[in-house]
């Protein structure tokens, strides 16, 4: 194995603000932890909690880097000595609490997962994240069954256009919402039954036309604000509503009355505070269930546009105007 350097470049945060505050800097290698492994880093995955992580609204875990970065792949140089030394040179994908954006990272070998045969690393490093995002909340907590019908929001995103996939792969009809005619096609092409255009539509009433009143079974929203009350709206009976983020605030008044009398299921979680355990059992999941579909390109991941690390201020811009469809990625310049 080559000599590792002293130093690495990553990407930090030099003060709560713009993308402008991301600005490369010279880091020491992580220090391993028991059950770690350090890898050398050829691609990251952006996604929305590092801009609300940049913005100073969401700090990392106890114990997590302080540098943005929550999904990475690349080449496993180093492992801890309570892991196996066969992980050595392994090529993986990961999801890590953070330090993403940087040369090297080191990452719980319970949540490191082989990439999948005949994918590039720019692509595997867009699934860590949204992939355990998906299959906990859609599947788990959202328990979506074959014949069933799931409506997402915010379709065109990387969380969307894998719950679309998903969703699909698994046997259900599903339905997106998405801003352009653009973004609504791509939620067609990957698979949705139906895409709404929610600057145009009104998405409670395009769904009671779409499934003839009865109202969808799941509802995976990352909006929140005044989603929620359409979105119960939307529900049929027994209907299950997982909301994973709030783009638009996290108040809302409800009416309870619509809950109780449609026996209706109001959940959500957050992947980034779990514990390594509990991550694992996704991670489990995944490939039990999920690594195959990747495998035989079923289901993908779509990446929208990569850029340099150093550049990840841009990533960042593009992110918050909304004008990419599917992934943002890093990439370090080291490839397998």
């Amino acid at each position: 194995m080559t000599e590792l350097p002293s130093q690495m470049t990553a990407i930090e945060i030099t003060t709560p603000g713009g993308p402008e505050v991301l600005v490369p800097c010279q880091r020491p290698l992580p220090a391993l932890q028991s059950g770690e492994v350090l890898i050398q880093v050829s691609a990251a995955g952006v996604n929305r909690p590092d801009v609300a992580q940049r913005q100073g609204v969401y700090p990392p875990p106890p114990g997590a880097s302080d540098l943005p970065g929550l999904e990475i792949s690349g080449t496993v140089v180093q492992t801890h000595g309570d892991v196996d030394s066969s992980w050595l040179g392994k090529q993986v994908c990961a999801l890590v609490a953070g330090g993403g954006y940087a040369e090297y990272s080191a990452a719980p070998v319970a949540l490191c997962l082989p990439i999948p045969a005949g994918m590039t690393m720019a692509a595997a490093a867009g699934i860590p994240e949204t992939f355990f995002t998906v299959w906990t909340n859609v599947f788990e907590r959202g328990r979506l069954q074959a014949g069933e019908t799931l409506l997402v929001h915010g379709g065109s995103s990387g969380i969307g256009t894998t719950a679309i996939q998903l969703g699909k792969a698994f046997g259900a009809t599903v339905y997106a919402t998405a801003g352009s005619d653009e973004k609504c096609a791509t939620c067609l092409e990957l698979g949705a039954a139906a895409a709404i255009n929610y600057r145009s539509e009104n998405f409670a009433e395009s769904v009671q036309t779409l499934t003839e009143g009865r109202g969808v079974d799941v509802i995976l929203d990352m909006v929140g604000g005044d989603y929620i009350v359409r979105n119960l709206r939307s529900l049929a009976v027994e209907g299950r509503l997982v909301q994973i983020a709030f783009l638009q605030g996290s108040k809302a008044e409800l009416d309870f009355q619509r809950v109780m009398r449609n026996r209706l299921t109001i959940t959500g979680s957050t992947l980034r505070p779990r514990t390594v355990p509990q991550k694992a059992e996704i991670a489990h999941a995944l490939q039990e269930k999920v690594w195959l579909l990747l495998e035989s390109g079923k289901v993908r991941p779509i990446i929208h546009k990569t850029f340099p690390l150093h550049e990840a201020a841009e990533a960042h811009r593009m992110m918050e105007a909304s004008t990419h469809i599917g992934k943002l990625i890093l990439t370090t310049g080291a490839e397998a």
